[in-house]
């Protein structure tokens, strides 16, 4: 698909910073904690080749590294066209036609503490009974991601702030059905 986009494909790949991050802040702590214990021999401490922390510290860089990897095979991207979006991923896609949503929600949630005044699209299918979740900040070119959306909130139907009908899909569908 992303070889035979039209010219006005608007394409948002999915931020890796967060992994990045992770992964160099566990990094920097194995080193620094190999370091501190190369350096100094404390009698109460195990050696080094049987220190628990180590083995920790080195299982929680192992982890932070195979994310960011999986993550960064996966090539999520979300692609909005002039009819449809699609959610790309290196194994599948799946695209939603704008004809197909039944409402549109853009805001913020309650539970998530980011920064920005619009982060979070939720969108219901018509064939669908869980909502879609578009999270705004997790993707490159976070402003004309908002603008796109927008632009597909002026075609579907919008809803004004949907509460906490949110967390339970079963009054969710007994509402909206």
């Amino acid at each position: 698909m992303l070889e035979s986009l039209p010219p006005d494909a608007k394409v948002f790949k999915y931020k890796l910073d967060f992994y990045y991050i992770q992964a160099i802040f566990y990094l920097v702590a194995l080193v620094l904690w190999a370091g501190f214990r190369g350096t100094f021999s404390l009698p109460k401490l195990p050696p080094m080749q049987a220190d628990p922390i180590l083995y920790i510290i080195l299982t929680f860089v192992v982890v932070s590294l195979l994310t960011v990897l999986l993550n960064k095979l996966r090539q999520r991207r979300l692609i909005i066209l002039q009819d449809r979006m699609v959610f790309h991923r290196k194994s599948y896609e799946r695209e939603v036609l704008f004809s197909d949503i039944e409402w549109m929600y853009i805001g913020r949630e309650r539970r998530v503490q980011t920064a920005g005044r619009f982060q979070v699209v939720l969108f219901k299918l018509k064939d669908r009974l869980r909502l879609i979740r578009i999270r705004i900040g997790r993707y490159e070119h976070e402003d004309e991601l908002l603008i796109e959306m927008e632009r597909i909130a002026g075609i579907v139907p919008k809803m004004k702030r949907p509460m906490h009908i949110l967390r339970t899909p079963r009054i969710a569908q007994q509402l909206f059905s």
